[in-house]
């Protein structure tokens, strides 16, 4: 028997060098290190220099640790917005930002303090200053480095830092325009405290953790009541999860309206198996009874005025002095019967409603509580004592109820009450409502000073704002709060629930308060007059104070240097300097200013087109930054937010330290690479709560396997593509014609997903195309033609010429997504072109073709595969090639064992899929029937492996 030629050497196998093995941990490095070296920002910059622009602006991380998973999640997400932007031929610049004033940086420098056994407030005011900003700038360096590993793309070499000289002197002219405008004002409210830090807390510092606390009920005694006069000597109950707010109460609340929900609902004056009358709501009585451990009998229900003019005595009246003052009982419609007794017990100090019924009523509060929680020392119950957020101080054995019980005041006290309690996220200690004098920007207060905003003169009028402002009202001047809900309606919101989720803040917010009582940050260079209160409005004085901050930073403003910007026309004796700093969401919330519209960096200008952050900055930074610009400017300063969720882990838990399910970007990218990271950010929904664990990476590797395959394979498929190859589009098979229908389909949903920020199908189109229209079909076709055509075969230059396009726009596409693996995919295929990132939006040719036919032949060959599959795994057929395909109806004019991968399709009545009895061609494996003996060649085999030979 002659032995049978191996035809191997004549197939035209792809070649690359190109690995299947990807290697990112130790290949990434060093495509960074390039791209640094290079200056790969700078070339971008001055190739889309005079585009159209697109302005991103960067809310800044603090800098206080290492980048977390969520950070990695945040600056992909950015990265795409921006690398997207590019791609479609737009200026869009990144220059990223950092947050490094505040709480949590002075809070770690003391920590060093508190380790060393040094007094924080022995330490000269600058040099503790120059110790945080060395803390700060060293974890600038630390998430910058992070950065740069992860692939984003930014200024790096030109961040803007809050603590810059530039910053904090626009970061001052700003808060003195508010001054110069009357739109700041120093006044005594219950703010957000914290005992532990020592200072006012915004609302974006606090979080809610579940606590259990002792609830106690106390019975202030009835000494006057005009309207009903037998209720003197009976006494009202009032219900608090705060105890030590007792030592500071001034009234009680009462509901006038409850007899008007129902009957029952009312107060009523029960008799007491104690002997004593209480006055509470019926609604409530039976859980106080079982609390109290009495019984109780109505004794009579109350009218609805019953109350009007009521006045009690504090349990503790006997100390004389302030707790021998008469205790009114107000009218409220705060008050509910959800708990308690149906009273509220009012201290100032101590609650907003608190606060603002007693103010109403000429009741000022008494800043019974120092900064440490501690009751002041001439305070004449607990001078001295405290913490106050100790839970010890407050519990049923503590010196609150302790004293109550003697006078017999405390009617039931039980430390088991489960609820939600504010936290400051910083030190994790339980925040107090602490009324002290503190800085405000009015929300309610019309804005004189902007041009008028009416509906007919508006610079937002058409574009859907200014819904909010009453033109005849405030005869156009809309106040802050009005503004700032109006913006809210005009601009875009992704995903477009982050509108009602910012608005009800706004609309519900109290006056924004703008002082902290710390020592790094930027401050309030205000003068107050010691004989008036008000505050210094001077021009020449503000200038000097902002060019004094511009040279010299925050150090310019001291309690030593400050007075000197007053100059020789004011008494410096008659004016008080500030000691108190900003709150650092004014700081970032000015951030548009001094990044913006400062011209330090000449590719940005004013407003953003975008801001992109987590859903939290609703709280934070997106509504700081829209109240500074429409305080100052009138407007937003975005047109676009779009926002991403939390981080979970893989069961869909909070991460936590302490329950040891947090993943660390940095470790993901020594085992899996950034490119991976990278995928995952964008494959999840991020614009919900999404998750990660290791199976998730692994299966996000996965994905990414494949797309690296699909690479590989066009760059091994097109080794030596010349133009002299190219064929056009309408001179090919009717399936290239498709694949480049199909590309231009994707073309459309890419570009509508990057309009649309929607990252999730942007990748998930990509990643679609490539498996099941690619590799599962098109490359599992023709890699026929591709490996046993002749070169110069018009059908396998019609492939070769698709995958060179494919090619083209993959590679761009994917470069947004997968920034290292791009870079390494272009450079493979051309080594001396520059960076991929560089390139544009790829030109895809529109082209015309029975979609609906196609559709129909890929079902065909769905329904084909489906029943060989069976035949494979018993053995009866080894591979597709060897079937021999009954099609019912007609076969048409395309090649559907081609299309099929099998040896012959025939017409037949129905779908029938046996072995083929023709022989095997040695070269291409297909079983046909001028194949005489396995191992001889087909007709077309032959003629190329006979071509080939006369050439050799």
């Amino acid at each position: 028997m002659t032995e049978k030629r191996d035809y191997r050497d004549t197939v035209f196998l792809p070649k690359t060098d190109f690995p299947m093995k990807a290697g990112l941990p130790q290949k990434e490095p060093g495509i960074a290190a390039k791209w640094e070296a290079d200056k790969l920002y700078e070339q971008l910059r001055d190739a889309r220099r005079g585009r159209e622009t697109f302005m991103y602006h960067d809310g800044p991380p603090y800098a206080n640790g290492d980048m977390h998973i969520g950070h990695a999640l945040n600056h992909t997400i950015k990265d795409m917005v921006c690398r997207t932007q590019n791609l479609l031929g737009k200026n869009a610049p990144y220059v990223p930002g950092w947050d490094c004033h505040g709480l949590p940086i002075e809070w770690k420098v003391e920590e060093q303090y508190r380790k060393a056994k040094k007094n924080k407030d022995e330490v000269p005011l600058l040099e503790f200053r120059a110790e945080c900003r060395a803390y700060a700038q060293h974890w600038v360096d630390v998430q910058r480095g992070q950065l740069k590993r992860l692939g984003v793309m930014a200024d790096w070499d030109n961040p803007y830092l809050t603590m810059q000289p530039e910053s904090e002197a626009t970061i001052v002219a700003e808060l003195l325009k508010f001054a110069t405008s009357g739109q700041l004002y120093r006044g005594a409210k219950p703010v957000m405290w914290s005992p532990v830090e020592k200072t006012a807390l915004a609302e974006a510092e606090v979080e809610y953790e579940d606590i259990t606390s002792t609830q106690i009920d106390v019975a202030f005694e009835i000494v006057e009541a005009p309207e009903v006069p037998n209720l003197a000597g009976a006494f009202v109950v009032i219900w608090t999860t705060t105890p030590w707010t007792i030592p500071v109460n001034q009234a009680i609340a009462y509901n006038p309206a409850f007899e008007q929900v129902s009957y029952e609902a009312c107060y009523g004056v029960f008799a007491a198996s104690d002997g004593r009358r209480y006055v509470l709501s019926q609604a409530l009585a039976s859980a106080f009874a079982a609390r109290a451990g009495v019984e109780l009998t109505l004794e009579s229900a109350l009218s609805d005025v019953a109350l009007k003019g009521a006045v009690a005595r504090h349990p503790m009246h006997a100390l004389g002095g302030f707790f021998a003052e008469p205790r009114p009982l107000l009218a409220g419609d705060f008050v509910t019967t959800d708990s308690g007794t149906g009273l509220v017990h009012m201290a100032p100090d101590h609650g907003e409603d608190d606060f603002e019924l007693c103010k109403s009523v000429g009741i000022n509060p008494k800043f019974a509580v120092e900064g440490d929680g501690k009751y002041r020392e001439d305070w004449p119950w607990l001078g001295g004592q405290g913490s106050v957020i100790n839970p010890k101080f407050n519990a049923p054995d503590g010196p609150i109820c302790s004293d109550l019980r003697e006078t017999g005041a405390l009617l039931a006290a039980n430390a088991d009450y489960q609820h939600s309690y504010p936290h400051s996220w910083r030190s994790k200690a339980k925040v107090i409502y602490r009324c002290t004098p503190q800085w405000f920007v009015p929300m309610d207060k019309p804005m004189d000073h902007l041009p008028a905003l009416s509906r007919a003169e508006s610079r937002w009028e058409g574009e859907g704002g200014n819904a909010a402002i009453d033109d005849e009202a405030h005869a156009g001047s809309p106040t802050l709060r009005e503004i700032a809900l109006a913006e809210i309606e005009r601009v875009q919101f992704t995903p477009d629930k982050g509108r009602n989720r910012i608005g009800s803040m706004v609309a519900g917010r109290p006056d924004w308060v703008l002082s902290r009582q710390r020592a790094w940050g930027v401050p309030i260079t205000l003068f107050v007059s010691r004989k008036t209160g008000e505050y210094l409005v001077d021009e020449a004085v503000n200038a000097r104070i902002v060019a004094a901050v511009k040279e010299q930073g925050i150090d310019a403003w001291t309690p030593e240097t400050a007075h000197a910007f007053l100059g020789a026309d004011y008494n410096h004796d008659e004016w008080e300097a500030v000691s108190d700093i900003l709150d650092v969401w004014f700081d970032s919330g000015t951030s548009h200013a001094y990044v913006l519209d400062s011209g330090r960096w000449p590719d940005l200008s004013w407003p953003a087109d975008i801001y992109v952050e987590g859903s939290d900055q609703h709280r934070g930074w997106f509504q700081s930054s829209l109240l500074e610009s429409c305080a100052t400017r009138g407007r937003a300063p975005y047109d676009r937010i779009l926002t991403h969720g939390f981080t979970m882990d893989a069961k869909g838990m909070k991460m936590s330290k302490s329950l040891g399910n947090t993943i660390d970007p940095n470790k993901v990218m020594e085992t899996y690479g950034a490119d991976i990271i990278r995928l995952w950010a964008l494959t999840v929904d991020f614009t919900e709560d999404h998750r990660i664990g290791d199976e998730i990476l692994k299966g996000v590797s996965d994905q990414y396997r494949k797309l690296r395959n699909t690479f590989r394979y066009l760059l091994g498929a097109l080794d030596g593509f010349t133009e002299a190859e190219r064929v056009a589009p309408e001179a090919m098979p009717e399936l290239e014609r498709y694949m480049l229908a199909l590309l231009a389909k994707m073309d459309a949903t890419l570009r509508a997903a990057t309009d649309n920020f929607d990252f999730n199908t942007y990748v998930r189109t990509l990643t679609d195309f490539c498996n099941e229209d690619l590799s599962a079909f098109f490359f599992d076709i023709r890699k026929d033609s591709l490996y046993c055509d002749a070169a110069g075969d018009p059908k396998r230059m019609a492939y070769r010429t698709v995958l060179d396009m494919l090619f083209h726009a993959l590679v761009r596409w994917s470069a947004p997504v997968l920034v290292f693996t791009a870079e390494e995919v272009w450079a493979t295929r051309y080594p001396e072109a520059g960076s991929v990132h560089l390139l544009e939006w790829p030109v895809v040719p529109a082209t015309q073709v029975d979609m609906a036919k196609w559709d129909a032949l890929r079902a065909a060959r769905t329904q084909v595969n489906e029943q060989i599959e069976p035949m494979r795994r018993d053995k009866i057929v080894g591979s597709s090639l060897e079937a021999a395909v009954v099609w019912p109806g007609e076969v048409g004019d395309v090649d559907l064992a081609e299309l099929f991968i099998v040896s012959s399709v025939t017409p037949g009545d129905d779908l029938a899929i046996t072995r083929s009895d023709h022989h095997k061609c040695g070269r291409c494996w297909r079983l046909l029937p001028e194949v005489e003996e396995d191992g001889d060649l087909c007709s077309r085999c032959d003629q190329v492996v006979g071509s080939m030979d006369a050439g050799a």
